[in-house]
């Protein structure tokens, strides 16, 4: 499962590494809307909510599903500007058909295959289904929706101003403080791209982020998400990377159709940190638990070294079984190993099981 970016016959400086205040100001949101996903800016989070005025507070939860399961395409930039104002101009320059379905899409948690349907601006069908969809996702989304749909530039100038707003009360200054970051992440990995080409500058955006040659000339860049989507970079002229210091543990894709297709990613952590375990080590460490008795293996060798012979004597399997199941668990990473004389011992790998859930949470909300 991933998510694909066609890049066939794209030349490498099509592919854009610059940072984003409006992309960065849309992922501060959605830690102020979700801080159980960003435990590292717990305090961050705490301390911008409590000087938040209240009243622009209430208006920031009238609107907050635009970024807070996801995030509007509009608010990730594909062609990123120097400074907040410039970004929300080129928003503005958006028509409203674009602007209202990548908005719905948001506050009516339907798909992106909504982009196939007729449009809610001038189809009564169309327009039904998206209040029914927004009418189940809560009264504040089914307000939005309808005003949204009966005036769009209305509600295009309420989201501008608050924005506006909260660049005033905490954006600025957290953006003056993490741009130079952003910034010199940014100047890397396009020296990189010149220097070394795609598939260097790639990787170093993320081990979840790698350039494929398919063959015949064919490239695309495969993003390891729980999700089963393919879009074109060669059709919207580019690809763009956008760090982000609040995003962790996202990386976020905006790959509808009629976007420039855009990869905001976390910039690396101070003192290095870990990087992403892919959504098949993920799995495949789960499935190996999940059997009884390697689950029951597991319990032993978490509480110190023993041989296959012990092993089996305690469970009152077959050596062979015992192996087998020990094979699958050492596939899976989650064994070492130490020879003693003419035997082996197999002990579970205390660190790297205790990352297992960390790991699927962050695969889950990659």
């Amino acid at each position: 499962m991933s998510l694909t970016i066609d890049i066939t016959g794209l030349p490498d400086e099509r592919l854009l590494f610059t940072p984003s205040p409006l992309a960065e100001l849309s992922a501060m949101l959605h830690v102020l809307a979700e801080p159980a996903h960003h435990p590292a800016l717990h305090g961050w989070a705490a301390s911008t909510t409590a000087t938040v005025p209240p009243a622009l507070a209430d208006r920031l939860g009238e609107a907050e599903f635009l970024w807070r399961s996801s995030r509007a395409d509009f608010l990730v930039p594909g062609l990123p500007g120097a400074t907040l104002a410039e970004e929300l101009d080129a928003v503005d320059r958006i028509d409203d058909e674009q602007y209202v379905r990548a908005a719905l899409v948001m506050t009516c948690g339907a798909s992106r295959l909504a982009h196939r349907f007729a449009s809610p601006l001038t189809d009564p069908v169309a327009q039904e289904r998206a209040r029914d969809l927004a009418l189940a996702r809560g009264p504040r989304q089914a307000d939005f929706a309808d005003r949204l749909l009966t005036d769009p530039p209305a509600v295009r100038a309420l989201v501008r101003r608050l924005l506006e707003d909260c660049a005033d009360a905490f954006f600025a200054d957290a953006w003056r403080r993490v741009l130079p970051e952003l910034a010199s992440d940014a100047r890397r990995k396009t020296d990189l791209l010149v220097r070394h080409g795609a598939a260097e500058a790639l990787a170093a955006v993320s081990s979840a982020v790698q350039l494929e040659d398919t063959g015949e000339g064919r490239r695309r860049i495969v993003v390891d998400k729980l999700q089963d989507n393919t879009t074109s970079g060669t059709a919207g002229g580019g690809v763009t990377f956008v760090p982000t210091a609040f995003g962790r543990p996202h990386l976020l894709v905006v790959s509808a159709p009629g976007w420039r297709p855009v990869v905001q990613y976390p910039v690396a952590e101070e003192g290095g940190g870990t990087e992403p375990v892919s959504l098949a080590v993920v799995q495949q460490r789960l499935e190996a638990l999940a059997h009884p008795v390697r689950l029951r293996l597991a319990r032993t060798i978490a509480r110190g070294p023993h041989t296959t012979g012990e092993l089996a004597a305690a469970w009152q399997l077959s050596a062979p079984e015992v192996s087998r199941h020990l094979a699958v668990l050492r596939k899976a990473g989650l064994l070492t190993t130490h020879r003693r004389g003419r035997y082996m011992h197999y002990q579970l790998d205390l660190a790297g099981s205790a990352r297992l859930g960390t790991d699927l949470l962050e695969a889950v909300l990659r």
